[in-house]
């Protein structure tokens, strides 16, 4: 069984995504220790790429700032290694198909693994091609986690029946970004997951950013998933935005809890 799991042990999780490298990788492994601190269960580091197709603007904005400051995927490994000397919750890498590939799929896995990640999340991977990448991720102990939408309808059984770690369920159409209000009938889709595949926890993504948001999702799913919200924390605070997230991170977890 994978380290992910754990996340799921001690009640709903709160899982908190951030770009590594914004506003430079010092910083992101500060707001990282700050974010364990104040109770994530699971960490999602974004590794930077030119074209984040599931990504909204605060994402992408992020992003163009990372890699034009001069990340990269060898540097954020480096600093993982770091991290992994103190932080001991799950994390996991969400990044997309061509960053692995021009890396090596293989070395990718086998260095990800080595340095003490989890588990990988590649939103532009459909399920259908997910076994390009997963059986080289499992080789290695570490989960591709699925993502299921309100529009997989028809294949969440089979999306859920083969999933690990957990599935990422995503809240909305379209790209990541806060909401106003989330429309998505989500006790429908986690109980398709849960009919599926009972032993699998689900958590639930895009569009949420307040801690009532986050309360009303754990109602029906195992865990809430923020990435925007404290991506733009990053954006307002720069190299001193570690305590501010942590103050979020901590508001949202109570609220959770």
């Amino acid at each position: 069984m994978s380290n992910i799991r754990q996340a799921f042990d001690h009640g709903k999780a709160f899982i908190p995504f951030i770009t590594c490298g914004d506003p430079d990788l010092e910083t992101t492994k500060q707001i990282v220790i700050a974010m364990e601190q104040a109770g994530a269960d699971l960490i999602e580091l974004g590794i930077p790429f030119s074209d984040p197709t599931a990504e909204g603007p605060v994402i992408q904005d992020a992003n163009l700032r990372a890699l034009t400051g001069g990340v990269t995927t060898d540097k954020i490994f480096d600093m993982v290694r770091e991290l992994r000397q103190t932080v001991k919750v799950p994390m996991v890498f969400m990044t997309y198909a061509n960053v692995i590939y021009s890396y090596g799929t293989e070395r990718f896995a086998k260095t990800a693994s080595e340095i003490g990640m989890d588990g990988v999340i590649l939103p532009d991977v459909p399920y259908e091609e997910k076994e390009e990448f997963a059986p080289t991720f499992r080789k290695y102990g570490m989960d591709l986690i699925s993502l299921i939408a309100p529009t997989s309808r028809d294949r969440v059984k089979e999306i859920a029946s083969h999933a690990e770690g957990f599935v990422y369920c995503v809240s909305s159409l379209g790209v990541t970004g806060v909401r106003k209000e989330i429309t998505t009938d989500i006790g429908a889709m986690v109980q398709l997951v849960r009919d599926a595949n009972p032993d699998i926890p689900a958590a639930i993504g895009f569009g949420i950013s307040t801690p009532e948001q986050a309360q009303h999702m754990v109602q029906y799913a195992d865990g809430a998933i923020v990435g925007s919200a404290i991506v733009r924390l990053a954006a307002q605070h720069g190299k001193d935005a570690a305590p501010y997230i942590a103050a979020y991170v901590k508001s949202m977890k109570d609220a959770i809890s």
